[in-house]
């Protein structure tokens, strides 16, 4: 599969590149070397291929959730430097500009 040179320009636009001249012939080359290198995985027979999301067996490794003791809400608030009866009070983030 052949890549233009329009098309490549294109893309570059969506990515935010600012290609010059040069750069837009160097990447429509290479790009279009990929495109042909990845159109050979077509010529590949996967019809009695078990479709996977990863090659190697994953295993979960997190351990069960499991209710323990913690801290009570005052003495997890004794050192906050400014706080209400329940919470951390911090200063407003949104639409500081």
């Amino acid at each position: 599969m052949a890549i233009t040179r329009d098309e490549v320009e294109k893309v570059s636009l969506l990515a935010r590149l600012l290609l010059k001249e040069p750069e837009l012939e160097q990447m429509t080359g290479q790009l279009g070397a990929v495109l042909e290198y990845i159109a050979l995985l077509d010529e590949v027979d996967t019809a009695n291929v078990e479709p996977m999301a990863h090659p190697l067996d994953v295993v979960d490794a997190f351990r069960d959730d499991e209710v323990q003791p913690s801290l009570d809400r005052e003495r997890a608030l004794a050192n906050a430097p400014n706080r209400d009866d329940e919470c951390y009070r911090v200063p407003a983030v949104l639409g500081v500009t």
